[in-house]
């Protein structure tokens, strides 16, 4: 299956605003999130690969995401579902963190200090007709428009990689 159109992508006040529209179906982008062996086939800007993805797809739940980049430079991410809705909603925190999910300061991967450790990710979808799904992402808890606008450009080379694992799909 192909994917289709994305919208242009804003950085609201208070973070970042994807919306995107895949020629899939909703429940082939819901597993691209919720399950490890489909989430790692997309995730990560251009150049980074993910190699390591644990997700407790339950309130309450840990999210556990490593990514390498072209030369070796390993970074972890880690994070709490707080909501979920399936085929419909999530939101989890999302934090640095270690290889085994501990939180760990953003200044160990190269972030000024005082930055936030958490932000909070918002993943919607929607039914479209033709057997499309509208996404939308939303990201708080920035400490500048700065950093909003670099993982904006980081999400969206990772969603121009999802598009590529639906085409394949």
């Amino acid at each position: 299956m192909a994917a289709g159109d994305s919208t242009p992508v804003g950085t609201a006040d208070e973070g970042v605003v994807i919306e995107r529209v895949f020629d899939a179906p909703r429940e082939l982008v819901w597993r691209a999130w919720t399950e490890p062996e489909h989430f790692m086939r997309w995730y990560g800007p251009a150049g980074m690969t993910s190699h390591a993805c644990e997700i407790d797809l339950q309130v309450g739940g840990r999210r556990l995401i490593g990514m390498q980049s072209p030369d070796g430079q390993e970074y972890h991410t880690t994070g709490v579902y707080r909501e979920i809705v399936p085929l419909e909603r999530f939101v989890a925190t999302e934090s640095p963190s270690d290889a085994d999910g501990n939180a760990v300061p953003p200044s160990q991967y190269g972030m000024p200090e005082g930055m936030s450790m958490e932000t909070i990710v918002t993943v919607t979808l929607e039914d479209l007709d033709g057997g499309r799904t509208k996404m939308t992402l939303n990201q708080t808890g920035f400490p500048s428009e700065d950093w909003a606008a670099g993982a904006r450009g980081g999400w969206n080379q990772a969603f121009d990689k999802l598009v590529a694992v639906f085409v394949d799909a």
